[in-house]
């Protein structure tokens, strides 16, 4: 019997610095209703969906950094949302900026997973921290993930979700094999993935015109390599001047895109999958338990940075 599911993706046009959780979560409460619409039970939202992109600028004030995040999920302004999705009956995927208390102070670049009943069943913190933490004044927009976050303490999990082994990732995440590949490991079928992905890049702005041809190239190989589904979704157009890309899409286990958005806007894609398709990868082309062999795959785990051999000795 086949393992279907209707999923969504809720891709989100431009957060302003001035907008509050409220009208955001506004726009949210809007695209859940028409995914319900549309049979959804799975809706996708992008990565830091709750506020504009802040990493863009450096901020001194820390009181004013935390205010773009959440001490408590669900917080007195994201209640809403779960209520509204558990009446609707449909689960969600949200990334937020995370504050957490529990052991000293730190802060996340998180995702969650809520099941249909309002209920969360995952958390994922990002691993792959983009940018830089030094501070680059003469860059009109700075990417400071890596001074704003910690690196994930969770690593990539699976969770039995939504019928079948579900897992999360954010944004540049996307780009390394290794995520991809640790969830395959423990079967994953379902991949989520939230996004905020500028076009123009000021450390290689000749590869600007590649923005979305690589964005989806990562995410489809991931899906063909595992054999999973993977679902990317994006904030999206001019965000206070820096213009993202878009593109979210719904990608088989084959690599093929199945959905994809159109506009730089508030837009819901939408597909039935099946996640028995996987298994037309994962036992056919590439079937773990007959053809990898870990024994030859050492450096991956032991070593961080590429060391070229040694040059020979002159005679």
């Amino acid at each position: 019997m086949a393992r279907t599911i209707v999923v969504g993706g809720a891709q989100m046009g431009p957060i302003a610095r001035s907008d509050t959780r409220t009208q955001v979560i506004e726009r949210q409460i809007a695209l859940l209703y028409e995914a319900k619409a549309r049979g959804c039970e799975l809706v996708v939202f992008p990565e830091l969906a709750l506020t504009t992109f802040f990493p863009r600028w450096w901020l001194r004030d820390q009181a004013e950094v935390d205010d773009f995040f959440e001490a408590s999920m669900p917080s007195p302004e994201t209640q809403k949302l779960f209520d509204t999705a558990r009446a609707l009956g449909i689960g969600f995927y949200l990334g937020y900026a995370e504050l957490d208390r529990t052991n000293g102070v730190r802060h996340f670049n998180t995702a969650i997973l809520v099941d249909q009943t309002g209920v969360i069943v995952g958390k994922y913190r990002k691993v792959h921290l983009p940018g830089h933490a030094d501070h680059r004044e003469d860059w009109a927009h700075q990417h400071l993930e890596k001074h704003y976050f910690d690196v994930s303490d969770t690593g990539f999990r699976v969770w039995c979700a939504f019928g079948g082994n579900v897992g999360m990732a954010i944004c540049n995440d996307r780009r390394w094999p290794e995520t991809y590949r640790v969830m395959g490991l423990q079967g994953v079928e379902l991949v989520l993935i939230g996004y905020n992905t500028p076009i123009a890049d000021p450390e290689v702005p000749h590869h600007d015109h590649l923005q979305g041809f690589h964005n989806h190239l990562v995410m489809q190989s991931g899906a063909y390599q595992n054999g999973t589904f993977v679902v990317g979704v994006a904030k999206c157009g001019n965000e206070e001047g820096s213009t993202m890309i878009g593109q979210s899409a719904i990608i088989a286990p084959t690599g093929e895109i199945v959905a994809q958005a159109t506009t730089m806007a508030d837009e819901l894609i939408t597909a039935r999958i099946d996640l028995d398709l996987c298994y037309d990868i994962k036992d056919r082309i590439f079937n773990f338990a007959a053809h990898r062999q870990p024994q030859h795959y050492g450096l991956i785990t032991e070593r961080k940075g590429a060391v070229p051999p040694s040059a020979p000795a002159a005679r």
